[in-house]
C-alpha cells in the first residue's frame, strides 16, 4: 500500500504554516496553482452552478475565481487565519459564505449541485475518507458535480494523491460515477457525476 498519512492533520498544524507565513502553499502567487485553478475551472461540465462548496478553501484564492460560476458559495477551512484571510479576500462578494469547519466532523448544511475537495483528501486518514464520503452522499445534488483535485507527487516516491483518491472513491462507491480524468506530471484531477432523479 503506498504511504500515506494515517491521521488527520489537526487546525493547529494548519494555524501553525499560516502563523509563519500567510501564503505557506502560494496558492496566490506560483505558476503550478494558478495553473492548477485554470484546469480546475475549465474541466467543470457547467457553465453556472446554484449553490457549490469549496472545501479546504485557505486563502481564498480559487474560492473567489470559482465564485463567479456560482449563485452561492461557501468556502469552508479548518484554519481560523486562512478563513479571515478568504473573508478579506472576497469581502465584496455577498454570495460568498465563509466559516470555519474541520471536515468530515463539521459540515455545512444543505445540498450543493457542485462540490470541489482540493488538494485536502491526504491529510485525512481511511476512516475520515469514508465519513466524508457519506458526507458528500449525503448533500450532493442529483444531477451534481463532484470535483477533486489532488497533488500526486511525494517525497517518499508514493503518491499520497493517488492513494487518498482511491479510498475516497471506494467509500463513494456506486453515490457518483467518474466523468472525466485528467493528469499532469504533478497533480490529478477527477471529475465525478451523481445520476439525476
Amino acid at each position: 500500500m503506498q504511504s500515506r498519512r494515517t491521521t488527520l492533520r489537526g487546525p493547529d498544524y494548519f494555524e501553525t504554516r499560516y502563523a509563519a507565513s500567510p501564503d505557506p502553499w502560494r496558492v496566490a502567487s506560483s505558476d503550478y496553482e494558478a495553473g492548477k485553478y485554470a484546469a480546475t475551472l475549465a474541466a467543470l461540465p457547467a457553465a453556472r452552478y446554484a449553490a457549490a462548496l469549496d472545501v479546504g478553501c485557505a486563502i481564498g484564492v480559487f474560492t473567489r475565481d470559482l465564485a463567479a460560476r456560482c449563485d452561492h458559495l461557501v468556502g469552508i477551512d479548518s484554519s481560523p487565519t486562512a478563513v479571515a484571510a478568504a473573508v478579506a479576500r472576497c469581502h465584496d462578494l455577498p454570495h460568498v459564505t465563509l466559516a470555519v469547519m474541520q471536515v468530515p466532523q463539521q459540515w455545512p448544511e444543505g445540498c450543493f449541485d457542485l462540490i470541489v475537495l482540493s488538494e485536502i483528501l491526504y491529510y485525512l486518514s481511511d476512516h475520515d475518507l469514508t465519513a466524508l464520503a457519506r458526507r458528500v452522499e449525503a448533500s450532493l445534488a442529483p444531477g451534481g458535480t463532484l470535483l477533486l483535485v489532488h497533488w500526486t507527487g511525494s517525497d517518499t516516491g508514493d503518491s499520497a494523491g493517488d492513494s487518498a483518491v482511491a479510498v475516497f472513491e471506494a467509500a463513494l462507491g456506486t453515490a457518483a460515477q467518474e466523468v472525466h480524468r485528467g493528469r499532469t506530471a504533478d497533480y490529478r484531477l477527477d471529475v465525478l457525476a451523481r445520476a439525476a432523479d
